[in-house]
């Protein structure tokens, strides 16, 4: 499965998930429900994915966690914010370089519409 079918897969979910659900729980709630919805779906979903950090030839554990990281391929950072800002496509955008991911979104439940809290973050060329 390529990543772009995965993506698919977790938008899916995401939409259904904010339907039945609703915006403005909290986001750990949306976190263990998508994990469950897409480990239905047959997809391995790690939770809280640890991200160390290496600078000047020291690693640091203490670096960031990854919300969701799916198949190994797709990292997923779930908000339930009024809106998504430059800092949290940033944030992505760290986590994709630091992982040699390529493909990751962020999902803000706080939307009131789900199509609007969607973005999608790439590093470098799919």
């Amino acid at each position: 499965m390529n990543k772009n079918e995965i993506g698919t897969i977790i938008l899916d979910a995401a939409f259904y998930i904010h339907k039945n659900l609703g915006p403005g729980l909290l986001e750990n709630v949306y976190e263990v429900i998508l994990s469950k919805q897409l480990l239905k779906k047959g997809l391995s979903v790690q939770r809280q994915v640890s991200i160390p950090i290496i600078f000047e030839d020291e690693f640091f554990e203490e670096g960031f966690r990854a919300d969701l990281f799916v198949e190994g391929k797709v990292i997923i950072e779930l908000k339930s914010v009024e809106k998504i800002t430059g800092a949290h496509k940033k944030q992505l955008l760290t986590y994709l370089k630091l992982t040699k991911t390529k493909l990751g979104y962020i999902i803000n439940f706080g939307e009131e519409l789900m199509k609007d809290g969607i973005t999608r973050v790439i590093n470098g060329k799919l």
